[in-house]
């Protein structure tokens, strides 16, 4: 079984015992076997050694929502409200995608992740086994589920549902493990509540968790409460949502009896700030989420309404909007920012005993960052720099499974000029179309 060794290193663990430790990093299989200020003893014999001088090593991060194939429209159609986007921008383009599209726009988001730190990713969407193949190519851990829109037919309805089971059956636990999935009515106002009430049922006989976006936008809530009677946790809880793991995508509009009912059910928010402030949609109420003992983890969604996966944008940006909206510069601390995209965001898609940590038994999902730059000096609290200072193009080199995919910068299991060309011409044609 292969090993590797790095010495020498700075290891940001995301362990409160022991957050930040210098020395050296044992690495077997898959797994990490030793992690410690003192060299192994016995030294592990034919191990690659790597010199960590110069390097920060962290957990790799964890994206918990996104839209990979949306890449090919980054830029396409900015500053705009989230319904004019969606409805008369995004929907009318997302119409033409073909199985092309899908897989050279998520091939363009999964590398632009692995390149900026991101092993573990949710995706939500459509042609979801060209997802899965480009997940099983790239070494990235996916979490992915066939997002379905219930304004359709009953047949089509039906139709999108035996396809987002049948994709569960064929990949979950595939890629060596890599790829888990869910089942995912795409939102309250876009799934009539009887199809809701399905898919929760197929979740229930595949014994897998649910995701959708919820309470993104006031407009939508209201909206809820017009429709259905009531705001859109207590609809979704009327609906069974909440007897299943569930992972819950923006949640920017909640109450105070919304948390807390989230809360008693053990649901998890990804907050999606860059996002949520693009689209105007609000900011969500995470110091009072992660009070009340919600998981809060962190998420781009796509770059096309972000517009970049880079999740240390979002770190950065969550330390510091909760502080200014507040007016408490404790609000967010940046060890708690940093513990969203890690220990937070495994948690958030039932991982947490083997991913977001560096730590002897976990799986080795690690990155390196080159800390050798202007930005991390004076070297005084590496957890500071890395969520105010740092950047995915910090990244020098990742792990997954303890394989490497990401060297100097370069993927190493993706032709990213291909992937460039490719996307572009999907593009073109997609605007011309």
């Amino acid at each position: 079984m292969k090993r590797l060794w790095i010495e020498n290193g700075i290891f940001v663990t995301m362990d409160d015992n022991r957050p930040v430790l210098k020395g050296h990093m044992v690495v077997e299989g898959d797994t990490i076997l030793y992690l410690s200020e003192e060299a192994p003893d016995p030294l592990p014999e034919g191990a690659e050694r790597i010199n960590g001088q110069g390097l920060v090593f962290m957990p790799g991060l964890v994206n918990t929502h996104g839209h990979a194939a949306m890449s090919l429209l980054r830029g396409y159609s900015d500053d705009q409200s989230l319904q004019v986007w969606l409805e008369q921008k995004m929907w009318p383009m997302e119409a033409k995608f073909t199985d092309d599209d899908a897989r050279w726009g998520t091939s363009l988001a999964v590398a632009e992740m692995l390149k900026s730190g991101t092993t573990s990713f949710v995706d939500m969407y459509d042609r979801m086994h060209i997802v899965a193949e480009v997940v099983e190519q790239s070494g990235i851990r996916g979490v992915l589920t066939r997002g379905v829109i219930g304004l359709c037919p009953p047949d089509v309805q039906t139709s999108k549902l035996n396809e987002a089971k049948q994709f569960v059956r064929d990949w979950n636990g595939q890629a060596e493990g890599r790829i888990t999935a869910m089942l995912s009515p795409h939102a309250p106002y876009t799934c009539p509540p009887d199809y809701i009430a399905r898919i929760v049922e197929a979740a229930h006989e595949l014994d897998v968790p649910l995701h959708t976006h919820m309470s993104e936008s006031a407009a939508e809530v209201a909206q809820n409460v017009k429709d259905y009677g009531c705001r859109p946790v207590e609809h979704l809880d009327k609906l069974g949502f909440f007897t299943r793991p569930s992972l819950l995508a923006h949640a920017v509009h909640l109450n105070d009896e919304e948390i807390a009912l989230l809360a008693e059910r053990g649901a998890a928010v990804s907050h999606n700030p860059v996002s949520n402030l693009k689209l105007a949609s609000g900011i969500a109420r995470v110091p009072d989420l992660l009070k009340a003992g919600i998981t809060v983890s962190l998420g781009t969604d796509s770059a096309a309404s972000n517009n970049n996966l880079d999740l240390f944008d979002e770190v950065r940006l969550s330390a510091l909007i909760h502080k200014g909206i507040s007016g408490d510069p404790t609000a967010i601390p940046a060890w708690e920012a940093l513990k969203m995209a890690t220990t937070y965001g495994a948690k958030a898609i039932w991982q947490e005993k083997r991913l977001g940590m560096l730590k002897e038994g976990m799986k080795a999902d690690f990155i390196a960052l080159n800390v050798e730059q202007p930005h991390f000096y004076p070297q005084t609290d590496m957890v500071s720099h890395l969520v105010y200072s740092g950047s995915g193009r910090d990244v020098l080199h990742v792990w997954i499974d303890g394989k490497q995919v990401v060297k100097n910068g370069e993927c190493l299991l993706l032709d990213e000029a291909r992937i460039r060309h490719e996307a572009q011409q999907c593009f073109e044609r997609l605007l011309s179309s």
